[in-house]
Formats: C-alpha cells, structure tokens, sequence
C-alpha cells in the first residue's frame, strides 16, 4: 500500500486461513525524494502520458523490491500472493460530463506485471474500477476487512484512518455485511503535511507527534470557514482525494496571510473536526457509538487525537494495535485480505461504502 501521503511503500505479510487473518510482519520504505517528488508532479496535475508511463514501471520496480526485503528480513519463507493498490494519482469518484457523457475515472499506478516478474508470484491489483464500473466510487474498500476485524456482537463501534485523507468504517453491533456503511470524512494528514514540510524547510515531511500544531493558535473564524464546505453536508456514500485537499488547498490556506504555525493548528483542528461533524451527522443518527479504533500515520499525532477526544467526549478512543492490528499496517494488511478474497472468487466491495449497485469480485490478477 502507498497511500495519498506518498511517505513510501508499507508492505504486511499476512497469514489467512479461512477466516482467520493473523499479520505475520510489517515494512515502511520511504520513497526517494525524487520519486515523491515526480508523483506529486503527475498527481492531479497536467503532465505527459511519458512521465506517468515512466513512474508505472518504476513504482512497480520499487514494490517489487520492498516486498522482496520485507520477506528477507522477516525470514518468511515465501508468499503465495500479493495485493498492491498502487499509488493513486487521479480518483474521480463522481461521474462528471466527458465529451459529453458522464464518466467516473480513477488511476493507480504500479505495473503489477513487473510484481509478478521480478518475484515469481501472482498479483491482484486495480481494485477500485470494477466497483466504479458497477456504479460505485470506487472507495472506501477498506471497509469490508474492518467488518472482518472488528465487528462485535454488542458494541458499536467505528474503525477510523488517518491517512492523507481521513476515512471511518461504522459497524453496528452485531452488524451483518450489508449494515456496515463507511465514507471518507475529509482531509487527515495531506494539508498537516504540506503545511509541514514548508515550515521545517524540507526537513520534516510531516509533524512530528503534532509539536507544531501545539505551538500555534487554531483560528476559529478560518476553521469555521473551512468547514463551511459543502463536502462535510453531503450525504455517504462520498469519497475526498488530493483535488480537494492538494496544492490549490493549501494556495487558499496561504492567501489568509496567518503564520504556519497557525495554519497548521487550524489544519489539525479541521481534521478532527470534520471526523467528528461525519460522526455526529451520519453515524450517530443510525447506530450508538461505543468506541473508536484509529489506524493511520495521524495516530501519532498527539495533537490531533486530543482535538479528536475533545470533540467526542464519551467516546472510548483506542488504536488498533490493541486488537493485534499494527495501526501503521492496516491499510496495507486490509489489501492483502482483498487480494485473497479476490483469489478465492468472492466479492469485497461493500455497497453502502462505495454506492455500487452490487457486491462484485474486485481486482485484476497478473498470474505468475
């Protein structure tokens, strides 16, 4: 998994055995600054079919390879299969007029073709269009897995992840599939960052245990603006990218004329507010709230989390890590489970999260 933060490549070892899933071991690679650099250039951007081209083969060379250190250093025998969902550089969830019809386009790259050359196995990949293709959006897809994990005969709970964009799983107790619903509640950790790696010069891709946002002042009128945006009263199923919350976010953040400092503390509070105004608006009219599990690089965030508890008093916060699920490994253990549940021909789209009119087999398969 490489998600919409583009800190690099996590890969999870995960052992499945009809329904148990047991994470056997866990790797981050960042990426080359270069590299990050050169998805950025072609993520929402106007670029050339050579550049993105150039960087599907790469990236596929670069899966390949911190897949192939992550067995090494786990002493894992070998693997059977692998999952990748590729570095998404435009999602368009929504179907908007092209040409004169209305079309929903995605794209992730990472040419699964080199996965499957360099380390001899087969590869599930693309996950996202077969469900855009039955009417959804595409995402959330993670849903389905935190259904498998962490569903519970009689507490409500809510799976959250912060990652560049901050999305939620709602599970009521004892809930079935089709009563699991999900949706992308607005920026995580995209806007944090940026902000970031202008303050620290380069130095910091991301603020580090939320040290800069505790040393400026969130403001309020800002804040009240910002989420002020149509997104956060739209009803799910709804998905939020780089388009929403990328460059031109941050140009506006700028033109106010406050210090980074401050930017970055109002930046915080707007994720943590936008979760809970997704909560309060959406989860709680349709199930009680017991608890909360968050996963994603922003639960290291202090900072964010105590906006996040303040604004939902009551409700029991916990990381994932204490369910036996690495909280910076969730994302990418969850693409393992999809890539299985591909293999073995079931469908693992959940319909409520992503809109589509029919739960359908998600993933292409580069045999070995």
């Amino acid at each position: 998994m490489s998600g919409t933060s583009l800190d690099g490549i996590d890969v999870a070892i995960v052992d499945i055995e009809g329904r148990r899933i047991r994470p056997v071991a866990f790797r981050s690679t960042a990426y080359p600054q270069a590299v990050r650099n050169a998805i950025l250039g072609v993520s929402n951007a106007t670029t050339t079919t050579a550049q993105i081209a150039r960087l599907h083969f790469l990236l596929g060379e670069l899966y390949a390879r911190a897949v192939q250190d992550t067995v090494r250093r786990s002493r894992i025998r070998a693997v059977e299969l692998i999952g990748c969902h590729g570095q998404t550089i435009y999602h368009q969830g929504n179907r908007e007029l092209f040409l004169g019809k209305p079309v929903a386009a995605t794209m992730q790259i990472g040419e699964a073709a080199v996965i499957a050359e360099r380390l001899g196995v087969p590869v599930v990949s693309d996950f996202r269009t077969r469900d855009m293709a039955a009417g959804g959006k595409g995402a959330p897809l993670v849903p389905y897995v935190d259904y498998l994990l962490f569903r519970h005969a009689r507490r409500g709970r809510v799976t959250l992840n912060i990652g560049g964009i901050a999305n939620l799983t709602a599970i009521p107790p004892g809930a079935q599939r089709d009563e699991v619903f999900a949706f992308d509640t607005g920026p995580g950790n995209m806007g944090i960052d940026a902000l970031a790696t202008e303050f620290t010069r380069g130095r910091e891709h991301f603020d580090r245990n939320g040290r800069i946002a505790a040393s400026g002042r969130v403001n309020g009128s800002l804040l009240d603006r910002l989420l002020a945006d149509p997104y956060y009263r739209q009803r799910p199923p709804k998905t939020a990218g780089r388009e929403q919350y990328g460059a031109e976010f941050i140009a506006r953040l700028k033109r106010t004329g406050l210090p980074l400092r401050d930017l970055i503390a109002t930046v915080t509070a707007l994720t943590a507010a936008a979760i809970a105004t997704g909560i309060e608006r959406y989860v709680r009219p349709r199930m009680r709230v017991d608890e909360m599990i968050a996963s994603g690089g922003g639960v290291h965030n202090r900072t964010l989390m105590g906006y996040l508890q303040a604004f939902l008093p009551g409700v029991r916060m916990a990381r994932s890590d204490e369910y036996g699920i690495n909280a910076d490994a969730k994302e990418a253990v969850a693409f393992a489970v999809l890539a299985h549940e591909t293999w073995r021909g079931r469908p693992a789209n959940l319909p409520p999260a992503t809109g589509a009119r029919r739960p359908v087999v998600l993933g292409k398969i580069t045999p070995q």
